[in-house]
């Protein structure tokens, strides 16, 4: 478990970032918002009740780290939750999952920016990480709670409209047929009404 207070930074989309995130100790509380003590510079983008958390498993960063040939420490790619033994990409768009007190609920993948790249230093990062389809998920509080390093996700919903974080993914970048089984799912994220008229046109 992550979090990060915003700073100045050059190199940055808005010249500010939360990106650095820091494992946290002990047990911290998640609300609407995010987790307690957690900051984001560019909130239209990166924060808000739709994206308060970002999740990214352990598994893909070790994937990252043997194809850049550096180490990526946990919270290395500005994440709140670095899970371990859990397909994150696999997981269902509106799949709902109890970690500690609090229950939360995929809403989309993340999508990588500018400043992403920058904190990266990777030449075409940007490209590669979208190429990869490995974005990791954002998450909506459902329940406030508390969670802490080591806690268990137990998967306690799943929709009956099937579409997993990677095709989510593939969606926004214009699969159409994805696109509609997601405007199927109940409760999805207010954002993907926007995507899809980018997508479909209609």
């Amino acid at each position: 478990m992550s979090a990060g207070r915003v700073v100045d930074a050059d190199w940055a989309q808005l010249h500010r970032t939360g990106i650095d995130k820091r494992p946290v100790p002990g047990r911290v509380a998640v609300r609407a918002e995010g987790l307690d003590g957690d900051e984001q510079a560019d909130r239209k983008s990166h924060g808000g009740p739709e994206q308060a958390v970002y999740a990214y498993a352990r598994e893909d960063l070790d994937w990252w780290a043997a194809e850049l040939g550096r180490e990526l420490r946990d919270g290395m790619f500005g994440e709140n939750l670095t899970t371990l033994g859990l397909d994150v990409n696999g997981a269902l768009i509106g799949e709902r999952w109890r970690i500690g007190s609090a229950l939360l609920e995929v809403t989309a993948p993340r999508v990588p920016c500018a400043t992403f790249r920058g904190w990266m230093g990777e030449p075409g990062w940007v490209k590669r990480f979208t190429q990869a389809e490995r974005p990791g998920a954002y998450l909506r509080v459902v329940q406030d709670g508390e969670l802490g390093a080591g806690d268990g996700i137990r998967v306690e919903f799943r929709p009956e409209t099937r579409v997993t974080v990677a095709e989510s993914f593939r969606a926004y970048h214009g699969a159409r047929e994805v696109m509609r089984r997601l405007l199927k799912i109940p409760g999805r994220s207010h954002k993907w009404d926007s995507a899809a008229k980018r997508v479909l046109g209609d």
